[in-house]
Order: structure tokens, then C-alpha cells, then sequence
């Protein structure tokens, strides 16, 4: 069993970086690499940590890991050494380990039990024992093809690459069915390919995870938007079952702004998606942060995705805007109590890489230039609050009115939804009043055998739930085409984060 009071023998230590001005040269992961031998006591030593709580809610979907990933279970193991065993009991309930050790926000360590009070030390580096048992099983060889022993003779079309069409892919390849994904881009990953900046996630990462998975039999078509290169009618007639793991990348837009219409205002993802292109070796990106004053309106992960590619670009300055209050540093139990994801500030290692950030302001105006590029910002102190409906306010709280300088404005506030489809018209799908694809408690969508998963279904959301959709609703296809299914399930459509109940 677990050592009992290994937390209080161990601190918790988060895995070393790599020095800023080594990493904002190039455009490798930011973790440092250190030696094998060194590294795996580290986070054995992290892993002792663990106490296997009588009720570890690490792995409670409503608060913790929507996977269910068997926290205590591995990290004991990892604590003895038993990597191989580790990595098994980890891939029993996560496709894609390599990817949320990597990206995942880890509500696992919001929920520790350790996290309750700060006289434990801080929750169990879960994240990073997690991303070390996945790359020590790569690195060894141990994350082999498990093709299917018999075919369904069924086939199932994935429309979108993204961490939830895979999941569901490969689940459904390894029930025996004829899976082919389908991916409009030139290439396979969606967000994590062209979304998620090289630093947090090296391409050879998803590359050899796609590697194995054409191994285990599942087919993959790039260049092809479903409902215009293939038809609807083509893809009913070729297929038992459709998966729509479409993404949610309609990017939300303050088009009410004056001045947003400049040249040199850009949504988020016009940005990143080219910063990716240029690493993947497709040439220099046509919007560049090099040389200029940037200004970044968003406080989240996407944002912090700008400013790190900002700095990797050579930025003369980079200034990120959040319209809240900064949050406290340590959780307010009257505000977010364990075991709820806390509101607290969350940095970034970009945070660490330079530049700066305000906090409770807003762009009242994008000021242009004669040529009709944008040259600065003008903001505004403001509070946010709800009216009677619920619907946010942003009001402003002082009149004056701050100039930044501003060569490259990147609005990184959020998506809206599925974008418009002809797939969509086609199948007669109706977005909901958020912006989503909707379903029963089947997965299915009002599209007879046409079923729905991920960012596309919950909006967008944490890459673990991702693939805990996508897991779940192979389980659906599979009963769907066969009358029962012994693939997990581990979420249910309607679930939810603790957080947001």
C-alpha cells in the first residue's frame, strides 16, 4: 500500500524548466530535459507523496479526472518502479496520457486531498508523474498496436481529428470496427496540430500516438471537408455510424468596439494556426508578433498561448488585458471550496517569460493610424457583473482612459460554438442555444446514427474531457451497432465539472 506519510517527508516539486533565454530562442517544450535516472527518482519521489485516500476524489469525474484515471493506483506503482505496470493501469482509462500530462490543467490536483489545507504541502504532482509514466513507456517500447482480434465487418466515419475524434477512433477501431476519420485540414490533430503552440506540445508527440493507431487498423483522410468533398448522401450510403467531433472553433468576436475592423485586429486562432504552420515547415507566418508592441485581451489558456508564441517571435513588448479583478494567489474556501476547481491566478510559463499584465480593465477603442493599422489601445477601469437575467456586464468604473501602444491586437476571449457546416445543413442539425450539437443520453444526435462527442457537444472545454466524451460515446456507437458494448463510459452527456454546477 501507499506510504502514509510520504507527503510529509517529500515537498512537492514541480519538474524543472528549461532557462527562459534558451527557451524563447527556439520552439521546443519548455520542460527541461534532464537525466533518465535522475528524473524517474524525482517523480518516484513525488509519486511516494500519494496516500491513497479512502475517497481519493483525484479521480471523482465531478470534481477531479472526468477519465477516471486510477490516480493512486499508478502512482504507488510508480513508487515501487514499476513503470510497465504504471503505464497499463494509466492507458486503462486514457487513450492519450502523453497529451493531458502535457496540456491538461490537472483538476486532479485541485480535488488532492493534500490540497485542502497548505499544512500538507500542496496536492501530488499528478500531472507531472503522469506525463513521465506515458514518456517512459514510449521510451521503452512498452506502447505497442493492440489491433482487434475480430472485425465487426461495421463501419464508422470520425469527422474531426481533434483529441475527442481520436479517442473515439481508436476505442472503436480496437472493438473491431472500420473506423476512418475524416479531417479537413492538411494534416491530423485539429487544436492539438495547429492550435496548441510547439512548446507545450512538441507535433512528434501526436505523430507517433497517430503512428500507432494507423497500426491498429484506423483509416485517416486529410483535405477532405465532410459534406463538400464528401457528400452527405456518400457518407450515409458508406458508413453504419457517424461520430461528429467537429471541434468548437467559431472564436468568439467584440466586433462592437470601435476601431475593430483596423488592420493589425486579429481573432486568437489567426495567429496561433500560422505560428504552427511555420514550425510544421510551411513558411513564415503571415501574422507575426516580431518586432511589434502586442496587445492580448484574454486571460486564459489561449491567451497565454499568444504571448508565449509573442515572445518566441521577438515582440518589442507584449501587454495582456483581463476584464476581471486579479484573483488571490491561494484558494478562498468561501468563494471555491475544496474540492471545486479554485479561482485563483493562474500563471503560465509564458508569465515567466516577460511582459505584462493588467487586470480589471477593457479596450474602450482600437486607435488607427492613417494608413487604417492599428497603433494603440485605449482602456478602461471596469468591473463585471450580471444583470436580473444573468446576462455579464462589463461597466466602466473611472474615466480615464490609458494608451498602450499597440502594433498587434489578438482578442483570445473565448469560442461561440460549432462553426456553420454544409455537414450540418445536410444531416438537418440544429446548433443549440449555446452554440452546440445536442443529444440523448445515447449520444445520438436528432440525426438517426449520427452521434456526437467533445468540444462540438460541450463547447469548449479541457482536452481531458475531450477524450472522456470521446471514450463515451464509443461506448454508444458500439452498442448502437452491436446491442451492447464492454468499452468504458466514463462520462455521461449531461456531466458536468463540480466547478460549474
Amino acid at each position: 500500500m501507499a506510504d502514509p506519510y510520504g507527503f510529509l517527508k517529500h515537498a512537492r516539486a514541480e519538474g524543472a524548466k528549461r532557462p527562459v533565454a534558451e527557451r524563447i530562442a527556439d520552439w521546443g517544450e519548455v520542460s527541461a530535459e534532464l537525466p533518465r535516472e535522475e528524473r524517474d527518482q524525482q517523480v518516484r519521489t513525488q509519486a511516494t507523496r500519494c496516500m491513497d485516500c479512502g475517497i481519493p476524489f483525484c479521480h471523482s469525474g465531478s470534481a477531479g479526472c472526468p477519465l477516471g484515471n486510477l490516480i493512486p493506483e499508478w502512482n504507488d506503482l510508480v513508487r515501487r518502479g514499476q513503470w510497465e505496470a504504471a503505464s497499463e493501469r494509466l492507458h486503462a482509462t486514457n487513450n492519450f496520457p502523453e497529451f493531458t500530462g502535457r496540456l491538461c490543467p490537472a483538476p486532479c490536483e485541485s480535488a488532492c486531498v493534500l490540497a485542502i489545507s497548505p499544512l500538507a504541502g500542496g496536492a501530488v504532482t499528478i500531472k507531472r508523474v503522469e506525463q513521465t509514466i506515458a514518456d517512459t513507456a514510449w521510451e521503452e517500447g512498452t506502447v505497442r498496436p493492440r489491433a482487434a482480434a475480430v472485425s465487426s465487418g461495421r463501419r464508422v466515419a470520425v469527422v474531426g481529428s481533434g483529441p475527442a475524434g481520436l479517442a473515439a477512433a481508436q476505442q472503436l477501431t480496437r472493438a473491431g470496427h472500420d473506423v476512418t476519420v475524416f479531417e479537413r485540414d492538411d494534416r491530423l490533430g485539429g487544436l492539438l496540430r495547429y492550435g496548441i503552440p510547439e512548446f507545450k506540445l512538441e507535433k512528434s508527440v501526436l505523430d507517433r500516438r497517430l503512428a500507432q493507431m494507423r497500426a491498429e487498423g484506423t483509416r485517416f483522410v486529410t483535405n477532405c471537408e465532410v459534406g463538400v468533398d464528401l457528400t452527405v448522401e456518400e457518407l450515409r450510403a458508406g458508413f453504419d455510424a457517424v461520430v461528429l467531433a467537429v471541434g468548437a472553433l467559431r472564436g468568439r468576436d467584440d466586433r462592437v468596439v470601435p476601431g475593430r475592423e483596423l488592420t493589425g485586429v486579429h481573432l486568437a486562432m489567426e495567429h496561433l494556426v500560422p505560428a504552427n504552420r511555420f514550425c510544421e515547415g510551411d513558411g513564415e507566418p503571415a501574422i507575426s508578433a516580431a518586432g511589434k508592441h502586442v496587445v492580448i485581451i484574454g486571460g486564459g489558456d489561449t491567451a497565454a498561448d499568444c504571448l508565449g508564441t509573442a515572445h518566441r517571435q521577438g515582440a518589442a513588448s507584449v501587454v495582456q488585458l483581463d476584464q476581471y479583478p486579479e484573483p488571490p494567489h491561494v484558494r478562498d474556501d468561501a468563494v471555491s471550496p475544496w474540492p471545486v476547481w479554485p479561482l485563483v491566478l493562474r500563471s503560465y510559463p509564458a508569465h515567466d517569460e516577460g511582459g505584462e499584465r493588467k487586470f480589471a480593465v477593457a479596450v474602450e477603442r482600437f486607435v488607427g493610424d492613417d494608413a487604417g493599422h492599428v497603433r494603440a489601445v485605449h482602456l478602461r477601469k471596469v468591473r463585471v457583473e450580471k444583470d436580473a437575467e444573468g446576462r455579464r456586464q462589463v461597466i466602466p468604473v473611472s474615466d480615464e482612459v490609458e494608451e498602450l501602444p499597440c502594433d498587434l491586437a489578438l482578442l483570445a476571449i473565448g469560442f461561440e460554438g460549432v462553426e456553420p457546416m454544409a455537414l450540418l445543413d445536410g444531416l438537418d442539425i440544429q446548433l443549440s442555444r449555446r452554440g452546440t450539437i445536442s443529444c440523448g443520453a445515447d449520444w445520438q444526435t436528432t440525426a438517426p446514427g449520427v452521434f456526437v462527442c467533445g468540444d462540438a457537444h460541450r463547447g469548449a472545454s479541457l482536452v481531458v474531457w475531450a477524450i472522456a466524451e470521446g471514450r463515451s460515446v464509443a461506448h454508444a456507437v458500439d452498442s448502437f451497432l452491436t446491442g451492447s458494448s464492454d468499452l468504458p463510459a466514463p462520462v455521461h452527456p449531461t456531466a458536468l465539472p463540480l466547478s460549474v454546477r
